[in-house]
């Protein structure tokens, strides 16, 4: 998408978020549409960041890294909530 292409988006959003997104958006002085496509855009790079940070570091993993940090792992019984899903 170029920047100077605009799409249109039908957002519903909790009350409670327009009336905080709206308080925050006239704190920094923009309109409301700006704040979230900021938003969103903040997100998108975190998100993308993260991802291209755990492929790197996943990419140079071998067997015995694994293996390594396995025999490092304490040896302790399950705890509530460890279970796996059913299914």
């Amino acid at each position: 998408m170029s920047a100077t292409t605009r799409y249109k988006y039908p957002l519903k959003l909790p009350a409670s978020l327009k009336e905080t997104a709206a308080r925050l958006a006239k704190d920094d002085g923009v309109s409301l549409n700006q704040w979230i496509a900021t938003a969103v855009a903040q997100k998108i790079g975190a998100v993308e960041t993260a991802a291209e940070f755990f492929y790197r570091r996943g990419a140079k993993a071998t067997p015995v890294d694994l293996a390594r940090h396995l025999d490092n792992a304490p040896d302790a019984p399950p705890q509530p909530g460890d279970e796996l899903p059913d299914g």
